[in-house]
Parts: C-alpha cells; structure tokens; sequence
C-alpha cells in the first residue's frame, strides 16, 4: 500500500477532534472507514501515531510530530490546486499578535508598491510560531526567542515592554512601574502565543497568582473587565490604544525581540525580498540563524 492524500486527510481530521466519530463527521466517511485509514497509515509509516488506549484519544510524540508535516504537505498540495486557477501567488505573512507594530501600514503598503504581483497577505493565527511550522503561511512576524526546530529567523527590531492595566487602576496613574509593582497582582499570561511568563520575575518576587489566557482579545478583556494585569510590548499600546486601559512603561523589564521567521526548506520565492523590505522598514539589522 503507498501512502496518498486521503491518509494525511483522515490523520489531520483526527489529531485535530481527537475523536474518530467527529472525524468520520468531518470527512463524511463512516468510524470503521476513519478507524481502517488511520490504521494503514501507521502501519506503512510503522509508527503508531495515536494513542487509543484511553477513553479519549490522544497523539503519541510521533503523532505529534506528523502532524505538523502532514499539515504541511495538505496545504501545499490544496495550494498548488489553487494556484493552477489563478495567476497571482500569495505570500502569506502570519503573526499571533499586533504584527510588526506601527509599521505594520509602512510594511503593507510598501511591498504592494515594489511587488504588485504578489499579494502580501496578513494572518492572525494564534499559536507560538504564527501558523508557520503546519504550513498555514509563508513566514511570521514572532516575539521572543524561538526555538523551534526546522525555522530560520532574522531579528528585525526590538520593543520595549509596557504594563497594561484598566485605566482606573490605582498603579494607572504612574509615570513608570517596576516589575516588583506587579508581584501582588493577578498576571494575565497568554499561554499559547505570549512572551510573559512568570520566569520576567526574580525566583523570590514571582507573582502567585496568573489568568491563563488563550490569545490577545482574551488578555484584553481580562485587563479590561479588572480581572488581571498584564506585561506586553509598546506594540501593543501603540495599535491598540483603549480608553478604559492604560499602559505604563516598565522599568526593569528587558525589551523583547521582534524576528522574521520562515521555515528550512524550500518556500515562497518572495522570502528573501519580504527579508529585505521587513529590514528596511522596521529598522533592524538583525542575522539570520537556526531557531
């Protein structure tokens, strides 16, 4: 048996449900046809890639590691369909949050004039490396440090953090804050895409208290409903500027770097000019090297 499309389909569907019987909806194919696929895939790859042993299903570190290429090839495969109807090929630039800042307009609209031919699509896909290690785009405007295997990166710029907070806090008065300010506070910590955590404390002044959050709309309505207190960028403040929060500049908090970041392997043609221009414009001389 060779592996074909349908397998990583079928794979995809349930490493994205966990459940053969939402995955067999998903696909419209029947549990024993969901359940039979699965199975040959793991036994011409000779990996077993879900863990069945459970009332609930759940990936195996190889499963895991599949996905991420499995999703790969699909949407390349799905890609090339599209492109074969239409002339013009996308870059897709993804980002988790507030993208390249104030320059993001700057970023836009400078590579629509340079590159007309090629449309510069933004994406907010909320995960640490933007959609870019499943395939979902091209490259991702990221912040912090990345280490993850397979992605080159170039530093573009830097960006000081900020505390936010609602606007009728009493600290929301203050010129600047330290992080030490905020170590009685509740933290409002995106665990999915965010560069806070609570390592931004010394060992013996961490906060005990956070709010788990899943993306930016959540960490905004956290601050704004009064439930927590948060550490982001000047990013942040600057493109999302609200009247019921404030952002105060801390003082202690080292700046977090902004990068460009795309995967080790053959992509879109028009990186090394998205490189270029994303330099350019943000200001950053920055290398690029293996996450």
């Amino acid at each position: 048996m060779s592996i074909e499309l349908r397998h990583f389909r079928c794979f995809l569907a349930i490493a994205d449900t966990l459940s053969i019987t939402r995955a067999a909806e998903r696909l419209h194919l029947t549990q024993p046809a969901v359940s039979r696929t699965l199975r040959q895939l793991e036994q011409e790859l000779g990996r077993r890639l879900v863990d069945r042993s459970t009332h609930h299903l759940a990936l195996t570190p190889d499963g895991a590691s599949f996905r991420d290429q499995a999703a790969i090839a699909v949407t390349a495969f799905d890609r090339a369909l599209r492109l074969g109807r239409h002339t013009a090929w996308p870059l897709r630039l993804g980002h988790a949050w507030s993208a390249a800042g104030t320059d993001t307009t700057a970023l836009l609209r400078r590579w629509h004039q340079v590159h007309p031919d090629t449309p510069l699509e933004l994406l907010r896909i909320d995960d640490r490396t933007a959609g870019l290690t499943r395939g979902d785009v091209d490259a991702a405007l990221l912040r912090g440090e990345v280490h993850t295997p397979g992605l080159l990166t170039a530093q573009l710029t830097t960006e000081p953090r900020v505390a936010g907070l609602p606007a009728d806090d009493p600290l929301a008065h203050r010129r600047a804050l330290s992080l030490s300010d905020l170590a009685t506070r509740t933290i409002a910590l995106n665990t999915v895409s965010g560069t806070t955590t609570l390592d931004l404390w010394p060992a013996e002044a961490r906060p005990t208290s956070t709010l788990p959050i899943a993306n930016q709309d959540d960490w905004f309505a956290a601050l704004t409903a009064g439930r927590a207190v948060g550490v982001t960028t000047t990013a942040t403040a600057d493109m999302y500027p609200h009247p019921t929060l404030a952002y105060i500049p801390l003082t202690d908090a080292p700046p977090v770097p902004v990068l460009l970041a795309w995967r080790d392997a053959p992509g879109h043609p028009r990186i090394p000019d998205l490189i270029q221009l994303a330099r350019e414009v943000m200001g950053g001389a920055g290398q690029g090297g293996e996450g």
